[in-house]
């Protein structure tokens, strides 16, 4: 509903409609239009009853009527580049051209594959298992974790019930957040707080890389489940809920820092089709300014010749390049150091050596890092 949202409200002309029937009209619509299986009767009887649950009796026959019209005569479908706000796209095709943005646009409107990374269990002892539960599974992009397919008349595969979920088998993570771990190229046995840890992935995925983490997020509603990540998949991480512009540890005291900041998401629309809507073009100024403050607080962390990681799900220059040469121009103590050789495919790397993935053109996550390290 959400890929879909501007076509529908387009359609059911909800500047006219109560808002708090918007959602309600919305998901009729989309049962209407895209889930066949659905009747149209069930569709609207449904949406009635929600409508009298959320609003009252007086609504429904507002909702009836619209939704009735609708299945009776159709909608138009709207162009290319609708189902996103004209800002945003307008934005995308300054930067990467017309070609390209359509492409972008057109990813972020598909359902995501599931993407697994092995965790308690090895890639083969995973692959073998899916395989016997009737899953069809192959090697994820740059050979980074293991791509789910839907099975034939079912449900699309969801991680609790895959085999191994419960044994700790696999985590779930995108290509471009497994790469950014190796991007990292962190020295085994080196500590490292992931200051912005939560939901967990890139930590556990440092771990079983042979680093010692300690695993920190301000956002105390989020410490369970990124504790709950940990002990599934059966790595030693220390959890702390902790805010990184509080200094939670001594002046260089830690190998690596890593700083997956908050950001716009605009590389993960594609997991997080709402993200598109609730952005607006002053948002990346501001995340801009959050994050060059994270930076800063992280960087006394480091030990003399230890690492800054920068990374975040962004497509945005203002969160990415800009951030890191903001820093590394008010801290001279730090460089960009170069990827180790071979960790990730060149393609993935800019100009300056940093990792950039871009959807439509490498067919994974968008995302976004930077390696420095402090050389004074």
């Amino acid at each position: 509903m959400l890929r879909r949202q501007r076509e529908l409200d387009s359609a059911l002309e909800l500047d006219r409609a109560d808002p708090r029937l918007h959602d309600v009209l919305r998901l009729g619509a989309y049962q209407l239009r895209w889930l066949t299986r659905v009747p149209s009767h069930a569709a609207v009887s449904t949406s009635v009853e929600l409508a009298r649950e959320t609003v009252g009796e007086a609504s429904t026959g507002y909702v009836n009527h619209s939704l009735r019209k609708l299945s009776a005569t159709g909608y138009r479908l709207l162009g290319n580049g609708q189902s996103h706000p004209d800002w945003l796209v307008a934005r995308w095709e300054s930067r990467f051209g017309r070609e390209e943005t359509a492409q972008l646009i057109e990813w972020n409107d598909k359902k995501p594959e599931l993407i697994l990374q092995p965790a308690r269990w090895d890639r083969d002892l995973l692959l073998d298992r899916l395989r016997e539960a009737g899953i069809e599974a192959s090697d994820a992009p740059f050979g980074a974790g293991i791509r789910l397919y839907p099975v034939a008349n079912s449900r699309y595969p969801i991680a609790k019930d895959l085999p191994g979920f419960t044994k700790g088998a696999f985590i779930v993570q995108d290509p471009a957040h497994a790469l950014i771990a190796r991007f990292a190229a962190i020295p085994p046995g080196d500590q490292v707080y992931d200051a912005c840890a939560a939901p967990g992935g890139k930590a556990v995925t440092l771990e079983t890389h042979g680093a010692r983490i300690l695993a920190g997020d301000a956002r105390h509603e989020r410490i369970g489940r990124l504790a709950d990540t940990a002990r599934r998949a059966g790595v030693e991480i220390r959890c702390v809920a902790a805010d990184l512009e509080a200094a939670p540890l001594r002046p260089a005291s830690v190998d690596a820092v890593l700083v997956d900041a908050p950001c716009s998401a605009t590389g993960t629309m594609r997991r997080h089709p709402d993200a598109r809507w609730r952005l607006n073009a002053t948002v990346f100024a501001r995340a801009a300014a959050r994050q060059a403050r994270l930076l800063a607080a992280a960087a006394p962390l480091v030990r003399p010749g230890g690492l800054l990681i920068y990374a975040t799900c962004s497509l945005e220059p203002e969160e990415n390049e800009h951030v890191v040469e903001g820093f590394l121009s008010q801290n001279p103590e730090f460089a960009r150091t170069p990827h180790a050789d071979g960790s990730v495919p060149t393609e993935l790397l800019t100009d300056a050596g940093d990792f950039q993935s871009l959807p439509q053109r490498h067919g994974i996550d968008g995302a976004y890092a930077a390696r420095l390290m402090r050389v004074s």
